[in-house]
């Protein structure tokens, strides 16, 4: 598991005990961008329950620096977002081990690239399985206690690519979209209530997804790794650098906060200019 993407058990919280006493499910959250929003989230004072695949020990490692570092509960659930059972069975431990979901970030995600007309069916039903059904299952998963108990935020990992397309990613993009959607339809169904529900939408982040992507461009076009980063960014993202996890970690955060309780349905890019094009 690589998870030099990412250092954030010292990510700085928006206010100090800003989320004391919330408890937050954040998927796909032993590396990269997930890993990123985990700490700003303990950092601000929530006890969280984190997601995903990887070395046991490690993933132990890496629970026990986050709650030792912000002196916040932290467990760990290797549910598989592709099973609905298990994406249940991971809020009811999190209801267990930390009292509750007040905060439930879905940013689980996989990648695949080809043609539509080449397009494996099993890695399309996998993507939209993983990428979006699984942010489904989660929210109604959580919404009667947060609705009951007039509070909660729901935060979906988008991506550009749920505002603009990309050829090859038909899977991912049309999940994206759908992430998007999925966002606005509970946004206005909690719109009178203490629940918020918004989007986040980065733009190349240093994650091991992507660089997966930067690795398969080196080798296809015979680059190296920088000339190959360096095309990746181009071609895309006009600031030339990468989003960082933490700057994605610190918006959610901030999304958590009383400052944007009126902010509902918000589709927010964090991508170095790709969408203002």
């Amino acid at each position: 598991m690589d998870v030099s993407a990412s250092k954030s058990p010292g990510a700085q919280p928006l206010a100090p005990g800003m989320l004391k006493g919330r408890a937050a499910v954040v998927t796909g959250s032993t590396s990269g961008i997930g890993l990123g929003i985990a700490g700003a989230l303990a950092a601000s004072g929530a006890d969280v329950l984190l997601n995903g695949f990887g070395d046991p020990a490690e993933i132990d490692r890496l629970r026990a620096s986050l709650a030792d570092t912000h002196g916040v509960r932290v467990t760990y659930s290797a549910a598989d977002m592709s099973k609905p059972d298990e994406i249940d069975g991971m809020i009811a431990q999190a209801t267990r081990d930390l009292g509750g979901v007040d905060i439930l970030v879905n940013n689980a995600g996989i990648q695949h690239t080809a043609l539509v007309r080449e397009f494996p069916i099993e890695r399309w039903n996998a993507i939209l399985a993983i990428n979006l059904t699984a942010a489904f299952c989660a929210i109604r998963a959580v919404l009667p206690r947060m609705e009951s108990q007039g509070w909660g935020r729901i935060i979906n990992i988008a991506s550009a690519h749920g505002l603009v397309a990309s050829v090859h990613k038909a899977a991912y993009v049309a999940a994206k979209h759908g992430v998007l959607g999925l966002t606005k339809v509970v946004a206005l169904e909690t719109a009178t209530t203490g629940v918020t529900c918004n989007a986040i939408c980065p733009g190349w982040v240093l994650t091991p997804l992507v660089q997966k992507q930067i690795d398969d461009i080196a080798a296809r076009e015979g680059l190296s790794g920088d000339n190959a980063r360096a095309k990746l960014l181009g071609e895309k993202q006009p600031s030339l650098e990468f989003a960082t996890p933490e700057q994605i970690g610190a918006l959610a955060a901030f999304l958590c906060s009383d400052a944007a309780a009126q902010i509902r349905g918000a589709a927010l890019s964090v991508d170095g200019g790709w969408t203002a094009q």
